[in-house]
């Protein structure tokens, strides 16, 4: 546990399901944590407020708001040179939304804001996997698809704070619909849970083939559904995570030649599904490489909790102001 007189910080991670949320030492301990849901939030104020009453009780957990130097944020879409989350298609909030500027005013203490990717990259390499690589490309699987790049040991922002979207890059001209960007074909509307939940129900509308996701309601059918019947051999849930695989393999191929990385990082739920999913990532991935990147690059999944990587990375924010 902290001493009296260190100070913390706190780390939040803003995802289009949930907000986890925790205080955090300096050697990256998440000392306190919790969650408060982000979609049953219409309007952004009502979720501060909300944010503010949790928070607020670990803060006085932890010693008082006077051991607390900052607050750092990942969000989708959020913009570290602004503060602002624009346009994020995964959250309930449209727009441009002065995230941090309104974190301020509420909490008195400074903010700083990122992508919620950007944040779990940031987190990796200072106490996960990353830990002491210059170079890598860090995935977040979950209700999207989030990336953030490090080259040559700097995060890669681009001239307005938005580089790092390969969520949103086509993988699939013409292809898949996604209802967030208005996009036909972006790697996210295949490659994230959301992805695997129409996957499946695609490939159950197509094929008369036998499969116990035939026997989950439409409304439960989910990649953890999939990974459950992926377990027991159903070969329906086995093609489902092979045509994921093959998208992703084949994105991170691009991205490889792209940005020569050390590794790819895998974070997420959908990573819980282990060698079913990394499997066929990993094959498609080798296929697209052309010689000269074959075999080099590694696909390690977080070394984090997955409750800990974006709330750690994003409170690394706070330590560099």
């Amino acid at each position: 546990m902290a001493t009296a007189l260190e100070q913390l910080v706190i780390g939040i991670d803003i995802g289009g399901t949930g907000t986890k949320f925790g205080i955090v030492d300096r050697d990256g301990n998440v000392l306190f944590s919790s969650e408060i849901s982000t979609k049953k939030h219409p309007t952004v104020e009502s979720f501060i407020d909300d944010l503010y009453i949790a928070l607020s009780e670990l803060i006085e957990r932890s010693g008082g708001r006077g051991r607390i130097k900052g607050i750092g944020v990942g969000a989708p879409n959020g913009n570290y040179y602004t503060g602002t989350i624009e346009y994020a298609p995964n959250l309930p909030w449209k727009g441009i939304i002065p995230l941090a500027e309104l974190l301020e005013a509420k909490f008195k203490l400074p903010v700083t804001l990122t992508n919620d990717a950007n944040a779990a990259a940031i987190g990796e390499m200072m106490y996960g996997a990353a830990k002491g690589m210059r170079d890598f490309i860090m995935i977040t699987l979950g209700t999207g698809v989030g990336s953030g790049i490090v080259a040559n040991g700097q995060l890669i922002y681009g001239h307005d704070g938005f580089a790092g979207e390969l969520g949103h890059t086509i993988v699939i001209p013409d292809g898949r619909y996604h209802k967030g960007t208005g996009k036909k074909g972006p790697l996210e509307a295949y490659a994230s849970a959301t992805g695997v939940r129409l996957t499946a129900i695609e490939i159950l509308e197509k094929t008369d083939a036998p499969s116990l996701l035939r026997n989950v309601p439409e409304d439960e059918l989910d990649s953890k559904a999939v990974y459950e019947a992926a377990i027991q051999g159903d070969k329906v849930a086995l093609d489902i995570f092979e045509f994921t695989g093959k998208i992703l393999g084949l994105s991170l191929a691009n991205a490889i030649m792209f940005s020569s990385p050390e590794a790819i990082i895998l974070f997420g739920g959908l990573t819980k599904a282990g060698d079913f999913i990394l499997k066929p990532t990993k094959q498609h991935m080798e296929e697209n490489l052309i010689q000269v990147f074959q075999n080099k690059v590694k696909i390690l999944v977080s070394h984090l909790k997955e409750s800990d990587a974006a709330i750690l990375g994003a409170s690394a924010l706070s330590w560099e102001k």
